[in-house]
């Protein structure tokens, strides 16, 4: 069995020469030293760590004396940051932490000469083991165990670790994700339990680990942040979805099932997983029923855009990000007839820089429903896949950049720079998606079709 290797006393992690440096140089000026955490489990699970940190008992300024090159990075707390050549490694002093008033930082630290009471402060088992050549895997709480399992659990009691740090709770649920763990019992209702404290947390570091869960192979783990109450805090849209039925023969799921369905259903992408599970979160205002019992959701598109931009402005993402899930989750139900001149102009009217993705919202969200005119749905996405594949090769104009003329040379006809060459500008550019034979200098900028582009626009 692939575990009973690493429970050995002389299994072997492969710590990189920068890092080993770092460890033979703190060893030989006579003090204790490891790598610890994330890097101890990714190397157990063969994952390559993303980095590489040290914990040690010599104290920060001792540190500072070894290494030509340092950062006090986070001093107060006992870090300093020492660079081998351009890489920089984390070196942290065994350290207790001490009250923590405010849920998210200790009020201060004790620095300590003893490695277990510095595993003791840290959240999971499984981020609480420590590695060195000399003494081999250090596991102090069972955290080799809880691989084996797929175990996400606290060092500790639960209850006390959510109090010190009220991100750690979302943490657990990112790693159940990032891993495919489950989360064991105690831990999972200290959560339940503390899930409120949340709101202590800042909205920045709420963000980076709900992208790092939607992206994880298991999106679908979302839903502990809803079983745990956690979304109640940073989403409670979300909570509303959850609770609202959809009777209606397009549909199989409730709202909020339906939208993390559809994030399991999309490739793994920010901006896609983030459009899935924002697509649909104004339904349960916009909730009608029918005399036959059917449920409705009219005018729920538009309210679902404005609804998703104010969230991921409230978690503090980027313009970008907020701005294209904006305009996919405004466009996931638009529908067109399967032919080029439709497909040309609605990638003119969603933006061709986004259609290809929402081709791909609109596929995701098709098999998160029920299988009612499923195969109709998916024959449409590959028709308008196809033809706008085709639109492509063939360079036919969608946008004004790939019109065949521009403002320059309208103006060098005469036409004044402002609003009525941008009008004129649009109705060639309408006559071209319609007839892409027509993209030609000599046919646009005709005198008699200048006049007419012209008259158009007066129209």
């Amino acid at each position: 069995m692939y575990f009973e290797s690493l429970l050995k006393k002389d299994m072997k992690i492969n710590i990189p020469d920068s890092a080993n440096i770092i460890l033979d140089t703190l060893h030989g000026a006579g003090f204790e030293a490891y790598v610890v955490g994330g890097c101890v489990r990714d190397s157990i699970l063969g994952r390559e760590p993303g980095d590489w940190d040290i914990t040690t008992s010599a104290k920060p300024e001792e540190v500072k004396k070894l290494f030509k090159r340092t950062v006090d990075t986070g001093i107060a707390h006992g870090t300093v940051t020492v660079l081998i050549e351009k890489e920089g490694f984390e070196v942290t002093t065994y350290r207790i932490d001490g009250e923590y008033e405010d849920g998210r930082h200790p009020k201060d630290v004790t620095f300590t000469s003893s490695l277990i009471e510095d595993l003791k402060r840290r959240d999971f088992t499984i981020n609480a083991m420590a590695y060195s050549v000399e003494d081999g895997l250090v596991d102090e709480f069972d955290g080799l165990s809880d691989i084996e399992k797929g175990v996400i659990r606290c060092v500790g009691d639960p209850i006390e670790r959510f109090s010190e740090d009220a991100l750690r709770m979302m943490r657990a649920v990112r790693f159940a994700a990032q891993l495919g763990y489950e989360i064991e019992e105690g831990t999972f209702n200290a959560i339940k339990e503390l899930a409120p404290t949340l709101s202590k947390i800042s909205a920045e570091r709420i963000q980076v680990e709900l992208v790092k869960l939607i992206t994880s192979d298991n999106p679908d783990k979302v839903r502990q942040l809803y079983e745990t109450g956690l979304t109640k805090v940073i989403m409670p849209e979300f909570d509303l979805c959850m609770e609202t039925e959809q009777n209606n023969p397009h549909h199989a799921y409730s709202v909020g099932e339906h939208l993390i369905k559809s994030v399991t259903e999309i490739r793994n992408d920010k901006v896609l997983r983030l459009t899935m599970l924002l697509h649909d979160i104004e339904k349960p205002a916009c909730k009608t029923t029918d005399e036959e019992g059917i449920d409705h959701f009219y005018g729920h598109v538009d309210k679902s855009a404005e609804t998703a931009r104010k969230i991921l402005r409230k978690l503090k993402f980027d313009r970008n990000t907020m701005v294209l899930v904006e305009r996919l989750v405004k466009f996931h139900d638009y529908g067109f007839p399967a032919e080029k001149r439709s497909v040309r102009r609605a990638a003119n009217k969603v933006g061709d820089d986004i259609f290809p993705m929402l081709l791909e919202v609109k596929k995701a969200d098709t098999l998160a429903q029920s299988e009612f005119q499923r195969q109709e749905k998916l024959d449409w996405i590959e028709d308008v896949v196809r033809l706008y594949g085709e639109v492509k090769a063939a360079n036919e104009c969608i946008s004004l950049k790939e019109l065949a003329v521009n403002g320059r040379d309208l103006m060098e006809r005469g036409l004044p720079a402002g609003k009525e060459l941008g009008d004129v500008l649009a109705a060639m550019l309408k006559d071209v998606i319609d007839n892409p034979e027509h993209n030609n200098k000599e046919y646009l900028l005709d005198a008699q079709k200048l006049e007419e582009f012209r008259k158009a626009r007066d129209n």
